[in-house]
């Protein structure tokens, strides 16, 4: 079983390309479940974030072709145009992916850690629609460690940068004291809850938090004193907001130029912040042809981010060590399961093989055989049957010119030198001599 992680990310795709390659949460459970069954791939995750789509599957044949033009059909889109702006890491690049996007080394924040909770979030998706799997979630487990190790054993977590800390830092440059503004933050989710707590830290005048349900924002917003109401309401409140920050799932607009128009007038055209980090966007790209509105997209949010990363830069450097140790250290343990089934295999035909001869032996001890004689000949006969396979196997592969067998072999069975040097017998013991269980000399004592 093989690991394949397929996805694109900022740096690869730009936003327009992402928020149509995007899986949106109700999409999700049958994503999933088509992925596996038309790619013919055993396990599957999806993580969809608005910085970035991957695909993460466990598969015994590795077949990247099927699951780009999968991802192409799923969207209505060419595999060419997948391919162009995507990237494949496979096995043991694939697990030091995964963990890299877990610790936030492959962020546009350098060591975000919502990154995190969202690959946590994949993971629950996988296994809610059943196509996780014990192979998957064995490397979902190791990533989600590493990343719990990166933050204890680095200062990557130290300052707060993330994407909701730099939007707040805009609004800021937009807006010299916060304390007379009011914001309005346009979804409940993770995103929107951080930039609500970094406006709140930094005093700003009023807080409005706009989602689907009231419950939902008023969950977000009262700790913080803030207003809470439903998406339709938006256009009430619009005209008094001079931040407004959104992070929704929604697949349509939320803020249209039409509305944000009759704000305007309302404002006599006092500036507005708008600042969408939603993939697909909340806000219409043509409300940032209007005059007096500043409107950022996350992709717009990169020098921001960028002055506040050189902090993490050493920190980051550590990070990408124990990354590498820890990929080593499972990809080792992975190896070493690998051999635990062909053990069970080897260890039951083995088990069975000694049923037989007991019972043989046992039936020529009721009918009065010496007890002696029993014993040698049970011994001889399953130490014949243990070996017919083996000794078969190994004359054919030396008959193939795999030489490597042989020396395999040797260390398999632990035979060393001193075994190898030890003086020859002129002449076959006797119990070489034995017949195998299909009646014949064993073939590798015949000399042929």
């Amino acid at each position: 079983m093989g690991f394949i992680a397929l996805g694109i990310n900022h740096k690869t795709a730009g936003v327009e390309v992402r928020e149509r390659l995007s899986f949106a949460p109700e999409q999700l459970p049958d994503a999933l479940q088509r992925l596996r069954d038309e790619t013919g791939t055993q396990e599957v995750a999806i993580l969809s974030t608005c910085n970035r789509t991957e695909l993460y599957c466990a598969q015994d044949q590795l077949d990247a072709d099927s699951l780009v033009t999968w991802v192409a059909a799923f969207h209505g889109m060419t595999a060419e145009e997948v391919r162009r702006c995507s990237y494949l890491h496979q096995e043991a690049g694939a697990v030091n992916h995964m963990m890299r996007v877990a610790a936030g080394l492959d962020s546009m924040v350098l060591g975000e850690p919502q990154i995190l909770g969202q690959m946590k979030d994949a993971w629950q998706a996988a296994r809610t629609a059943g196509t996780l799997g014990p192979h998957l979630d064995r490397l979902f487990q190791s990533t989600f460690s590493m990343a719990k190790q990166v933050r204890t054993d680095t200062r990557i977590g130290e300052n707060p940068v993330s994407v909701a800390f730099a939007a707040v830092s805009l609004a800021k440059q937009i807006f010299s004291d916060l304390r007379r503004s009011t914001a309005l933050l346009i979804g409940a989710g993770e995103t929107i809850g951080l930039v609500a707590r970094h406006l709140y830290d930094q005093g700003v005048g009023k807080i409005i938090v706009a989602n689907r349900t009231l419950e939902r924002a008023a969950v977000l917003g009262e700790p913080l004193g803030a207003e809470s109401i439903v998406l339709n309401q938006i256009p009430d409140v619009l005209a008094q907001c001079d931040v407004i920050i959104s992070s929704t799932a929604s697949p349509l607009p939320i803020l249209g130029k039409g509305a944000v128009e009759r704000a305007l007038k309302q404002r006599k055209h006092k500036p507005m912040f708008m600042v969408d980090i939603a993939v697909p966007r909340d806000i219409e790209p043509e409300v940032g042809d209007l005059a007096d509105v500043y409107l950022y997209s996350v992709d717009d949010l990169h020098q921001v981010i960028e002055e506040n990363l050189r902090s993490r830069q050493g920190a980051a450097n550590a990070a990408e060590r124990l990354i590498e140790a820890g990929t080593d250290d499972f990809m080792q343990r992975l190896r070493a399961l690998a051999a635990v089934d062909v053990l069970r295999d080897y260890r039951n035909k083995a088990e069975q093989l000694r049923d037989q001869e007991l019972l043989k032996a046992q039936q020529k001890l009721e009918r009065g055989v010496d007890p002696a004689l029993v014993l040698a000949e049970m011994a001889r006969g399953l130490t014949n049957k243990l070996l017919h396979d083996p000794s078969v196997q190994l004359k054919q592969m030396s008959a193939q010119g795999r030489v490597e067998a042989l020396a395999l072999a040797q260390e398999l069975f632990a035979l060393g030198t001193t075994a190898s040097n030890a003086p020859q017998p002129t002449s076959l013991p006797d119990a070489a001599m034995d017949k195998s269980p299909t009646g014949t000399v064993h073939p590798i004592l015949q000399g042929k």
